[in-house]
């Protein structure tokens, strides 16, 4: 089984799009970036979850029926915290990847089985994905 694992926050402020989302409605930028990951989960197979800092942040309704896991740091709890444990968790019996540009998390990530990736990385795989999917459905159109 491949994991993939996103740090949220690491994505949200360094994708442009999502971080003048994120200045604007925080939550908007969070919903966004978990509806494109699922539907990265729902064309690729790799189970995805996705870790934000909570601080004081809940998920709304449309966030809790995602398919993709998604957590949120506790008070005192930081996202790296739960990363590190998931990929403590599982890098020893799974192919895992964590999406994030923070050095010092990677580092770790790699000492724990585990890969990265940067954020730059996830978008292209992601739009890679979505290119893959449009020539499956015009391949499956064209045989009508």
């Amino acid at each position: 089984m491949q994991i993939l694992i996103v740090d949220g926050h690491s994505v949200i402020f360094q994708w442009p799009e999502l971080r003048g989302m994120h200045d604007r409605k925080g939550f908007a930028a969070r919903e966004n970036l978990v509806r494109q990951l699922t539907r990265y989960q729902d064309t690729s197979g790799v189970t995805v979850a996705v870790v934000f800092d909570g601080k004081g942040t809940h998920a709304s309704k449309d966030t809790e029926i995602e398919t993709i896991q998604v957590f949120y740091s506790k008070t005192g709890q930081t996202a790296d915290s739960i990363i590190e444990r998931l990929v403590a968790k599982y890098g020893s019996t799974h192919h895992v990847v964590v999406a994030t540009d923070d050095f010092l998390e990677r580092q770790t990530v790699e000492a724990f089985g585990g890969l990265w990736m940067s954020t730059a990385q996830l978008r292209a795989e992601l739009t890679r994905a979505d290119c893959d999917l449009g020539d499956q459905i015009s391949r499956l159109n064209r045989r009508r």
